[in-house]
Formats: C-alpha cells, structure tokens, sequence
C-alpha cells in the first residue's frame, strides 16, 4: 500500500499547530524511491520566513549515526578493531582519567565497542550535572552562547563528573547501558586522529559526496548548493535559541530531511560500506536503555529504546496501541525534536524535525500516528 498525501500532510499541519513548535517538516519515502513525500509548516526564523520542505535544520544526534559509519567504515579498512580498548587508538593522556570510579580507574577497559553501544559508564560532560552544579547545556541554555576548546568536554568528565557504572562485559546477558555525548565525542577524535582530517573534511569525503548531499553541512560551513535557505531557528519554549557557537564547538550539522533520507537509503543499501555484513553488524545486538530518573536521563533515549553500534531500534509497547501494532524501526532521533528512521517491514524512509528543544521525546510519540498515516487510505 502507497502511503497517503493526504494523511501525511494532514499529520505535518496537526504538528505545527501545536504549543511551542513555531515549524514542523517532515519527509516519507519508500526503500526504492518510488513514492516521495516532504511536507512543513510554520515559520523558520522569528522574523516570519516561511519553513520549506527543503530548509535545512539542527539535526542534533541524528550525526551519532554519520559518525558510527565512518568508524565501521574505519573497521573495513583494518584500521582499528571494535573490541581494541579506545587508549590504544587515541594520542597517550587523551583518555586519561575518564573512568574513575570507586577509587579504580576503569578507562583502559573502555572499548570502541563500548562508545559506539553506550556501554562504557563514562559520564556525559553536555547533560550529566557536577555536584552542587548545572550541567553544560543548561549553562548555554541560560547564560547564552560560548565557545569551549576541544579539550575541554574531557576536561570537565575528569574533573567534575561521575561514571554511572563500569565498562559493561560485553559478551553477559544482561548488560548496562546509557546514553552519553562523551561516547560519540571521543569517536569523533579517533576518527580525526585516525584520518589525519578534521571531522567536517572526513565527513564530506566518505559521506556527503559519494551521496550527492549538497545542502548537508557542518555548522559554519556554507552549503556548496546555490540558493539553499537559511537554517531554521531554534527554540527553547516560546524563545528563538541563537548559539551558534556552541553549536561549532559541538561540531553540529544541519541538513534537510530529503537528505537525511538519502543518507539513510544509502546505509540501508549498502552504498556507504565496502562489506555487505558491516550495516548488518550495527544491528547484531540490541541493549535496552534502563529507566533512570536523574535530570540528564530524563532528556536522554530510555526504555523502551534500545540501542545496537550508533543505531536505534523502537517499537511502541503493545500495551499502548493495542489496537494498532507499530512495527520497528531503526535510525535515530535527536534531542530537539529531530528523527531518522527506516521501518523494515514498510521499506519506509522517514524524517523530519519541529527543532524544540523543549521536545526531546516527542519523535517516539509522533512515530505510531506516522506510520499509521503511512499504512491508511485517504
């Protein structure tokens, strides 16, 4: 069945009109190309410019997923091992200290395979808070924009935050995990350490070209495509949120949600690996997120979320459509209201964004009325 216009657009118009999200898009399409669909609402600055199909936005975490390519990427190419520990990889002292918990330091046990799964402990230096403190984002939230060195996320994780457990056995049943920024931080270093390039270079090379994405860039970089609009805004609330050098130093990107989508259909067919197993790899072990109820996790993908190698897998509890069964997908959302999925058994692409950062949640309960518009006649 061919998903419908009309449920679709009926959906992104629905989403615009709710409180606090000033724009909306969204984008459907099949594995093969043959129904294509991007719809959006609302305003992309605060000055009333009119949100496209095809402004590019924040796509917040969703680059988790570029960067776990790249690193398996990097594992094709025999140039690092998943299950090597991460201080071999990484210049001496970068790692140093990152994992001190009860009076041991468990830093040498960390894994690349811990970072890509979120199974190292290791403290998360955007959202954990230090003691008698404010975490990192709430300090750009409320005190404005600010630039920090690369060394400095690393820093704080040594100085004034707090592992949550040990590097988890990996090979166990049951095993731990949670979400963490410093993971995928310390990834983003192998990989420029590994390269001899900066991450943005890297990322262009083996990811936005071989794709064709022009309007997918680091933020800073201007789009090599002519006439691209403007970046939507952020918002906190009823508030635009203009940082845009926090967003630098966090190495953000933004792109569109066709691209988004055209990234993803090129993992899903294999264009991104050399090895037909390697996207087959991301999936072969999915950790559920546990249900901590600290402030940092309760902005973080929890139960029922799991988690495989820089992947996302979803499926809303049978218990709360119980009359309407969502199928799984995978991908990746981020934590302003951003998503990135594939459904298997739909061959459905989808993305979208309502750039709230107020919304962190909100693409796992705007999924199932999604995909039903996807499987409902008009």
């Amino acid at each position: 069945m061919q998903p419908s216009y009309g449920q679709l657009s009926k959906l992104v118009h629905e989403l615009g009109r709710r409180r606090n999200l000033p724009h909306a898009v969204m984008a459907v399409e099949n594995l093969d190309g043959s129904f294509r669909w991007s719809g959006a609402v609302g305003h992309a600055q605060p000055d009333g410019t009119p949100m496209l199909a095809d402004t590019p936005f924040f796509i917040a975490s969703i680059d988790k997923l570029l960067t776990a390519t790249v690193v398996l990427q990097l594992t094709e190419e025999r140039k690092l091992q998943l299950d090597e520990p991460v201080t071999t990889c990484l210049p001496a002292g970068t790692m140093s200290g990152l994992h001190q918990l009860g009076g041991v330091d468990h830093t040498p046990a960390i894994t690349v395979r811990h970072l890509l799964s979120h199974t190292s402990g290791v403290a998360d230096f955007l959202e954990d808070r230090p003691a008698g403190g404010r975490s990192l984002l709430e300090e750009i939230l409320e005190e404005g924009d600010r630039t920090w060195a690369q060394d400095e996320p690393l820093d704080l994780v040594r100085a004034r935050l707090q592992p949550h457990f040990q590097p988890q056995n990996l090979t166990a049943p049951r095993v731990r995990s949670r979400y963490s920024n410093t993971n995928f931080e310390l990834l983003n270093l192998l990989i420029e350490h590994l390269t001899g390039q900066s991450l943005a270079e890297t990322f262009e090379h083996r990811l936005f070209k071989p794709l064709g994405l022009t309007r997918t860039r680091f933020v800073g970089n201007n789009p090599s495509s002519p006439g691209t609009p403007v970046s939507a805004a952020l918002w906190c609330g009823k508030m635009p949120l203009d940082r845009p050098m926090a967003l630098q130093s966090l190495r953000s990107i933004n792109s569109t949600a066709p691209e988004m989508i055209a990234l993803l259909r090129g993992l899903v067919n294999g264009r991104l690996f050399a090895q037909p197993g390697t996207f087959a790899q991301m999936q072969q072990r999915w950790i559920r997120f546990g249900l901590p109820f600290d402030a940092a996790a309760l902005r973080a993908p929890s139960w029922p979320i799991e988690y495989g190698l820089g992947l996302m897998r979803f499926q809303s509890p049978r218990f709360l459509t119980p009359f309407h069964p969502v199928p799984p997908v995978i991908g990746h959302t981020g934590s302003t209201g951003s998503w990135l999925f594939y459904c298997p058994s739909l061959e459905l692409l989808l993305a979208g964004t309502v750039d709230q950062v107020t919304a962190p949640a909100l693409p796992y309960r705007i999924l199932p009325r999604l995909l039903r518009a996807c499987t409902t006649k008009a």
